[in-house]
């Protein structure tokens, strides 16, 4: 019987469709990740896995029992489930009470101290119990709210892009946390990400979502050896823009992409287009540089995800574009969060389409 089972499960937000009947089974001990892309419906997802929401339609069935029950049964479901967003929250208190506010509302007082140290452990924030919880790093925040998902020892841990903000050093801990759990701890894990390397490292099963729909579920080896063209489509092609485009002279044209942001492109099109550039055909810098690419757009780092030898960084510059460099030339460059960098691509690098 499947720990958390969906049947026919939607969602709806006024004329908006989140979730369209969706039907998955979740066995115990699976490590299912949920991809997408933005506004697919990943977190809507996991809101109803958590009894945050209630489904417009359908089922949530959680050990076999329905979850369409009283607040208070549905209360008794909840304690099994521990949920870690993307945005950490904290109380502005000690680390300490942060992690225990769970098993005191809990009324599981016995022991306390005990459990406490050994969860901080666990995500390796040893001796960090009397630091005041808002004034760590984001990296270190984000170990906080896992540790007060875990210290409970919950049967289910859903994850919403547990990652997407971080820099990689903390983004590889959450990773190994999250794998431990479910390999030595038996929690089952479900984990929406739009990483598609992570999901591939780390899952066991992965689930596609489209606009609502779930278009893809099996084992991660059946859904990525031959992935459908969407999800091809969703894996590699990033930086996808529409403008308006004028040629500037024979061969070169101008498009306006919006956010105040023109591309130089080789093409005769005029009009609306649409274009994209891959994230390895941008060159990152810190500063200026002297090249025959001719556009360069200057930005701030808002994403940091670790490829293991390469990473992937999001850069607002008025629109978002995301690039993938070497491990080394991000930490020479000592790149983070907040970094501002200039990206360089050639008119060439830029495809129609």
């Amino acid at each position: 019987m499947p720990i958390v089972e969906a049947r026919k499960l939607t969602k709806q937000y006024h004329e908006k469709i989140a979730l369209k009947s969706i039907n998955m089974g979740i066995d115990r001990g699976d490590f299912l990740a949920v991809v997408g892309p933005s506004g697919s419906g990943k977190t809507t997802f996991l809101r109803l896995l958590d009894l945050l929401d209630e489904p417009t339609k359908g089922q949530i069935l959680y050990d076999g029992v329905d979850t369409a029950q009283p607040e208070k049964e549905r209360l008794t479901i909840r304690r099994h489930i521990g949920i870690v967003f993307q945005q950490s929250v904290m109380f502005n208190t000690s680390v300490y009470d942060n992690v225990a506010y769970p098993l005191r509302i809990r009324g599981a007082n016995r022991d306390l101290t005990q459990k406490v140290d050994e969860t901080l452990a666990l995500v390796r924030l040893e001796g960090f119990e009397e630091r005041r919880a808002t004034a760590l790093s984001g990296g270190e925040m984000q170990r906080v709210s896992l540790a007060q998902a875990l210290i409970f020892d919950p049967e289910l841990l859903l994850l919403d892009e547990p990652t997407a903000n971080l820099d990689p050093k903390n983004s590889v801990i959450i990773e190994q946390i999250v794998s431990k759990v479910n390999r030595e701890h038996k929690v089952t894990v479900v984990m929406a990400t739009h990483n598609m390397l992570q999901a591939q490292n780390l899952a066991s099963k992965a689930a596609v979502l489209r606009e609502g729909e779930l278009t893809e579920i099996g084992s991660v080896e059946e859904v990525f050896r031959k992935p459908s063209d969407f999800l091809t489509d969703f894996a590699k092609l990033q930086n996808v823009y529409s403008g308006q485009a004028r040629v500037i002279e024979p061969g070169l044209a101008l498009i306006d992409i919006g956010g105040k942001v023109t591309i130089e492109v080789t093409t005769q099109k005029e009009g609306n287009v649409t274009m994209f550039i891959r994230p390895e055909e941008i060159i990152v810098s810190t500063s200026p540089i002297r090249s025959s690419a001719r556009n360069m757009l200057k930005g701030k780092v808002i994403e940091v995800v670790d490829l293991n030898r390469q990473v992937q960084i999001k850069v607002d510059t008025g629109k978002e574009f995301t690039a993938v460099i070497t491990r080394r030339s991000f930490e020479e460059m000592k790149l983070n969060l907040g970094s501002q960098v200039y990206l360089n691509f050639k008119a060439s690098s830029v495809h129609v389409i």
